[in-house]
């Protein structure tokens, strides 16, 4: 997976033989893991590949071998960073909820404590709605892992309805859009809601402090019919 759309690609140097490419999974994980602290750093503009190949120990080539060119690189990052949230969100199909909005609340405490672990998925999504998405576009991979997502939480508001504990009329989408929102708007702006009004918005006391505030106004609006 960790390639996405850009495994399927001819590389401009051309592709590794099969055993060769199975045995550089571990060189693929080093470069998209330096690759990803680079760009949440320094933004698509900035990064550099030689910063990156000093990073993770490897040479240019190995990077165009792999991944194309910088701009692949790129892409590779954002699938396997939004791969690793979606595949995270998906494993609480299973968790112990007791009832639907206990699902609901238990995936907003998901997204919340995995936006507070990866500041640079934070970052890389900032960079990327400046540049209008221009990279996301071409990755037919992102999409078909979304989807599954508001598949379980139309699943959920339908077994709220049916248990009553939940009485919002809502979109699956426009939930999910509301719950990120939540999780993500205080961290995107965190440096500057710091400095405007004088409160360290980023340290662990006020972001545990609004986990909680949030986590109440979205059951708040699922438990309370407009």
């Amino acid at each position: 997976w960790k390639g996405g759309l850009l495994a399927r690609r001819k590389p401009k140097i051309g592709r590794p033989p099969r055993d060769a490419a199975e045995n550089g999974a571990p060189v693929r994980e080093r470069i998209l893991n330096a690759a990803a602290a680079h760009f949440s750093a320094n933004g698509f503009p900035g990064a550099r590949i030689d910063g990156i190949c000093q990073a993770a120990d490897v040479s240019p080539r190995m990077i165009y071998h792999y991944y194309g060119d910088k701009s692949g690189l790129y892409v590779a990052v954002l699938e396997s960073m939004l791969a690793e949230l979606r595949a995270e969100e998906l494993k609480l199909r299973d968790d112990d909820a007791t009832t639907a909005l206990d699902g609901l609340l238990n995936m907003f405490d998901f997204i919340y404590g995995h936006f507070g672990r990866r500041p640079d998925l934070v970052k890389i999504l900032a960079g990327e709605n400046l540049m209008q998405a221009q990279f996301l576009k071409s990755s037919v991979a992102t999409p078909l892992v979304a989807s599954p997502v508001l598949d379980h939480i139309k699943t959920l508001l339908a077994k709220g309805k049916k248990d009553g504990t939940i009485v919002a009329e809502v979109d699956p989408l426009h939930l999910y859009a509301m719950m990120v929102a939540l999780c993500y708007f205080h961290r995107s702006n965190g440096y500057t809601f710091t400095q405007i009004f004088k409160v360290d918005v980023l340290a662990n006391d006020w972001q545990r402090n609004h986990q909680h505030v949030a986590r109440r106004m979205v059951r708040a609006f699922l438990t309370d019919a407009d």
